[in-house]
């Protein structure tokens, strides 16, 4: 088996790291618009940690969960991809690199992109979600308790439907978004957490958020609350409907956004390096996406996107509590 890559490095200026900006969906975002995440250890008092998510609308905390766990959910995922055409031919599933004779578009992940062009790759991808190796990390006892101190919660829940999402080098990215567009069936404030499952270089795909954006995120629901009054029950409670976007976006341009909205102030997009371990919490309205996958190594961007709520919460979006499946109108 291949040797493991080293982690990605942390130290880089922008410029440095990212010369051309930052590749989007919709374009690139030029380092003027460009800032950091905030980092936060995993020492850090649960105080200050619940202050920083009440101020930032994220927390992204370093090394929450042992690498080794990480790095071994990695390789269990991309194992399964051993007699497709997804990997590079004499590499580690652990290190999940790209095959470089295969093209983007023939390996779409979840989220408003379609399924992978062959039905094998995509049936992987379909029962990946269900693998009990695959649930049993997303439970992980070190989030899980982690959450419910940063909380104050008894006993929380997690939602079954979960996002298990690999994006390729160069193919399509999860566009501008909050999460609240898509969990609208129910009152309650849940907790998202974004788990990078492997290391992710700043140019590699990783999650990037509007600074300062839960502001704005409100107000454009509210805004779509007004203009949805004539709708039906279940339209209003859609992402996909006649208000929003082809997959319950909000905008194509990353750039045209930010300056569009900048009476809010968030005119940057925050980036960072993910290594494996780190998680970042977010509020429903904290506005993000992923950046395009440029790495140089070749390396698969794999993800997962968790939602918790307080137990004891009557207003849990009841149709998250079943596992994804295509089609499922989520």
């Amino acid at each position: 088996m291949a040797a493991v890559t080293n982690p990605i490095p942390t130290r880089q200026s922008l410029p440095e790291a990212l010369p051309n900006g930052l590749g989007q969906n919709g374009g690139r975002i030029d380092l003027q618009h460009l800032g950091r995440l905030r980092p936060s250890p995993s020492s850090l008092p649960l105080e200050e940690m619940r202050r920083r998510l009440q101020e930032d609308g994220y927390l992204f905390v370093k090394g929450l969960i042992p690498r080794e766990d990480v790095l071994d959910a990695r390789e269990n995922y991309f194992k399964a991809y051993a007699d497709t055409s997804l990997l590079a031919p004499n590499t580690s599933p652990r290190e999940g690199i790209f095959n470089p004779s295969s093209q983007a578009d023939l390996h779409k992940g979840i989220g408003g992109q379609g399924l992978p062009a062959d039905p094998k790759e995509a049936n992987i991808l379909i029962e990946a979600h269900k693998d009990p190796q695959y649930r049993a990390f997303v439970e992980h006892p070190v989030l899980t308790k982690f959450i419910r101190d940063l909380m104050s919660w008894k006993e929380h829940v997690i939602l079954d439907r979960t996002m298990l999402r690999h994006n390729v080098p160069f193919g399509l990215g999860t566009g501008i978004h909050y999460d609240k567009l898509f969990l609208r069936g129910g009152s309650g404030f849940f907790l998202t957490a974004w788990v990078p499952i492997g290391d992710i270089s700043i140019n590699g795909g990783g999650l990037c958020y509007l600074a300062n954006s839960v502001p704005l995120g409100e107000a454009i629901e509210n805004d779509f609350t007004r203009r949805a009054a004539h709708m039906s029950p279940e339209e209003r409670m859609s992402a996909f409907n006649a208000n929003m976007m082809e997959g319950g976006m909000i905008s194509p341009s990353p750039q045209e956004f930010a300056l569009v909205h900048s009476q809010f102030g968030t005119h940057k997009w925050l980036v960072t390096d993910y290594e494996a371990g780190d998680v970042v919490f977010h509020h429903p309205y904290s506005i993000h996406a992923s950046g395009r996958n440029e790495d140089t190594e070749g390396r698969i961007r794999l993800s997962t996107d968790l939602r918790f709520y307080d137990k004891s919460d009557e207003g849990i979006d009841k149709r998250w509590f079943t596992i994804w499946r295509p089609g499922d109108g989520l």
